[in-house]
């Protein structure tokens, strides 16, 4: 079911102003979104997000998602594929059952025998 989902890459920042001046003004990506948190760029029909950072690229966070629209079906077929779903308990971050509400969606993540984080984000309908 994953492969059916377009995989999105997070790149640490510890300037937003930096980045948007390299990605967008030097190489030419245009903007898609930008909040205090992130900015996020397109090329060619794929988005690179620029996550704000304190640490830069020494920081452990998501590596890359997927953007999803029914995360507890994925969660259920990761699982019985045997793949472990990451909890976390932290003040800042705490799931139930694997899942986090995010704010702008919900969230879970896995750990690839590497060491890498990849997240599974199903985004949150905002009214307009």
């Amino acid at each position: 079911m994953l492969a059916d989902h377009p995989l999105y890459t997070v790149l640490l920042v510890t300037d937003l102003d930096a980045a948007h001046r390299f990605h967008h003004q030097q190489l030419g990506l245009p903007i898609l979104e930008r909040d205090e948190h992130r900015l996020i760029v397109a090329s060619a029909g794929t988005h690179l997000t620029l996550s704000l950072s304190t640490v830069g690229t020494t920081d452990t966070q998501t590596q890359a998602f997927w953007r999803l629209t029914d995360l507890d079906a994925e969660l259920d077929e990761l699982r019985q594929r045997g793949v472990v779903i990451d909890e976390f308990d932290q003040d800042d971050l705490t799931t139930t059952n694997g899942i986090a509400n995010v704010g702008f969606a919900l969230a879970a993540w896995i750990t690839d025998p590497f060491g890498n984080t990849l997240g599974l984000l199903q985004p949150i309908p905002t009214g307009k």
